[in-house]
C-alpha cells in the first residue's frame, strides 16, 4: 500500500528546514506541490525540482524534497496529477501517467508551470535550476529538457530513457542518467539508444550504471510493492546511497 502522510509532522523541532505545500496552476488544473528550503542559508541558492515515481507525491518524494533542502537547495516536487492526487495500485498508476507517456509536451506543461511557481520565491537563484526525476518522472524530466526546457541540468533516476529525439537547437540542460543494470523497464537497448543521440548532437552526457540492480532503487518502499503487486521492482541501498552521490557530484560541477 502507498502512504502518503506528512513529513513535517515528524520532522525535529529545531530543524532549520522548513516545508510546505504549495498551491499553483496548471492550466485549469490547481496542483499541490511539496517544497522545501533551509531557513539558516541567507540568501540565493540552486533550485531542484523532483519529478517523482508513478505513484504521486508520496512520502519517499517528500524525503528527497528534504534532503536536496538539507543540502542547500530550495526543492520543489511537481504535481503532474492535481490536488496532490496519488495512485495506489499499478492500474491506477498507469491510467494517470499514459497521457504523459503518448505526449511528452504535457510534461513540459506541467513542469514549466512548477519552473514559474519556484522562480517565485526570492531563495531561488534563477540562473540555477535543475531537474530530478524517478522511474515516471525521470521520462517526464529527460523529455521537458528535449523541448528545450529551461534548465542548467537534469538527473534521471531508474527513468524511460524513450520518448522524443535528441534537437540539438532545443536541448540546453546538461544531463545524468542513473540506471540499474537488470532493470526490466530500461533495457540496455534504450540506455544505448538515448547516449547515440546524445553523443551525435554533442550534448554533456553522463551515463551511470549501477550492477544488479533493478528498477525503482531508490524508494525503500519498492521492495515491498514488488512483492504486493508482482513487479520487478526492488530497492538497493547501495545503488541509491551511490546515485545520489553521483548527483551530489553533478550538481556541484553544473552550479559551480
Amino acid at each position: 500500500m502507498i502512504t502518503n502522510t506528512f513529513v513535517a509532522d515528524v520532522k525535529d523541532s529545531f530543524s532549520t528546514i522548513k516545508e510546505e505545500y504549495v498551491t499553483y496552476m496548471t492550466g485549469d488544473i490547481e496542483c499541490k506541490g511539496f517544497l522545501a528550503y533551509d531557513q539558516s542559508i541567507k540568501g540565493k541558492r540552486p533550485a531542484i525540482l523532483v519529478a517523482s515515481e508513478w505513484w504521486g507525491i508520496i512520502d519517499n518524494t517528500k524525503v528527497r524534497v528534504r534532503q536536496l533542502a538539507e543540502l542547500g537547495y530550495i526543492a520543489l516536487v511537481i504535481d503532474f496529477y492535481g490536488d496532490g492526487k496519488i495512485a495506489v495500485n499499478p492500474r491506477d498508476a498507469q491510467t494517470l501517467t499514459t497521457p504523459f507517456y503518448n505526449n511528452p509536451h504535457l510534461g513540459k506543461k506541467f513542469l514549466d508551470a512548477a519552473l514559474k511557481k519556484i522562480k517565485e520565491y526570492p531563495q531561488t537563484d534563477q540562473r540555477n535550476i535543475a531537474a530530478i526525476g524517478y522511474g515516471f518522472g525521470g521520462f517526464v524530466v529527460l523529455n521537458s529538457a528535449k523541448l528545450g526546457a529551461d534548465l542548467k541540468g537534469v538527473i534521471s533516476f531508474h527513468g524511460n530513457l524513450t520518448g522524443l529525439p535528441v534537437d540539438k537547437t532545443l536541448l540546453k540542460a546538461k544531463i545524468l542518467v542513473c540506471y540499474g543494470t537488470n532493470d526490466k523497464f530500461v533495457p540496455q537497448r534504450e540506455v544505448d539508444a538515448l547516449k547515440q543521440q546524445l553523443d551525435s548532437v554533442g550534448a554533456i552526457s553522463i551515463f551511470k550504471a549501477y550492477p544488479n540492480t533493478m528498477h525503482a532503487f531508490t524508494n525503500p518502499e519498492s521492495t515491498k510493492m514488488g512483492k504486493e503487486f508482482k513487479l520487478p521492482i526492488e530497492y538497493n541501498a547501495e545503488a541509491d546511497k551511490n546515485s545520489w552521490n553521483d548527483m551530489k557530484t553533478f550538481f556541484a560541477g553544473l552550479f559551480k
